[in-house]
């Protein structure tokens, strides 16, 4: 499978009764694919998976599939910190029609690498779906070590992982580690080019949802030998990749989406709506790529 080079982590949409909008979904699945989405991640963090109930989950990846699944990938986030709920997650999702999992470290628990890799290996022997692992340590709490990602990688339908420790000696080592098949993916869009040139593949994005076909442009610009022009790209968006995380993610796509005509509604607590101070900086920092139009008379650019 492969799983394609921008892989958007697609936030869930809520009305405002805070119900999961199934039809905005729909709708978002398929702006993303039309503008320049590879894949899609479906409940993954930037989809707020801890706030969704299973039946959520389930009735999520079912609709995405039915919107684009013809089209893209889907990988449902079914990672938890339970690997028997992990695997009935896993089971179900791929009843539904989902092409890939995504399986984030266990949290909180804080197993030992033998604990990582029985968790994870439990999990592909329990279903035939890809499964990309997502490594990262400051939300879970420790980190999946090369070694062992690399004896994961041995596994048949262990195809790839989403790396997001933030350090490049550790990308450096798992690329000098796993085979040539396996895929890293950066889970940092600031870090997109930089882990390219250390053997990386692509990445799991949540900046795709605003600007998907520019960070296209970098990476075939970078794997077409354009080092300069990819070089360029990321300069000039990398404070946009920075910016929407101005809070925690993701209340910056989700506030950025919202300003850019793609409504999104809130965030179910504990997440909480972007502050006024958070709101002005992402009209501020859309209006300076003129993604949005500026509403004022100061001639801003």
């Amino acid at each position: 499978m492969d799983f394609g080079r921008l892989i958007t982590a697609m936030v869930t949409p809520f009305n405002e009764q805070f119900e999961v909008d199934y039809d905005r979904a729909k709708e978002l699945a398929k702006y993303l694919v039309a503008n320049g989405s590879d894949g899609l991640v479906v409940a993954g963090t930037t989809g707020e998976s801890p706030t969704l109930t299973k039946e959520e989950k389930i009735k999520l990846f079912a609709t995405v599939v039915e919107a684009v699944g013809d089209q893209v990938p889907i990988i449902a986030g079914t990672g938890t910190n339970d690997t028997a709920s992990s695997i009935a997650l896993s089971q179900e999702a791929e009843a539904v029609g989902v092409q890939g999992l995504l399986l984030v470290g266990p949290y909180y628990n804080k197993p030992s690498q033998k604990g990582y890799y029985q968790h994870f290996e439990a999990i592909s022997k329990a279903t035939k779906v890809p499964i990309m692992l997502y490594n990262i340590p400051g939300r879970t709490g420790s980190n999946i070590e090369t070694n062992t990602v690399a004896e994961l990688a041995q596994i048949d339908n262990i195809v790839a992982i989403k790396e997001a420790a933030g350090s490049m000696d550790q990308v450096s080592e798992l690329a000098q580690k796993v085979p040539d098949s396996f895929r890293i993916y950066s889970g940092d869009d600031g870090l997109t080019l930089p882990m390219m040139a250390l053997g990386g593949y692509g990445v799991v994005s949540v900046s795709g949802h605003i600007i998907g076909q520019e960070i296209q442009k970098m990476m075939q610009a970078f794997v077409a030998g354009r080092n300069e022009e990819a070089t360029a790209i990321h300069k000039k968006y990398y404070r946009l990749f920075k910016g929407l995380f101005v809070a925690t993610n993701p209340i910056g796509v989700k506030t950025a989406l919202n300003l850019i005509g793609q409504p999104v509604g809130t965030l179910r607590l504990p997440m909480v709506p972007a502050t006024t101070e958070e709101v002005k900086f992402l009209k501020e920092l859309l209006k300076s790529y003129g993604l949005i139009e500026c509403q004022c008379n100061c001639n801003c650019q």
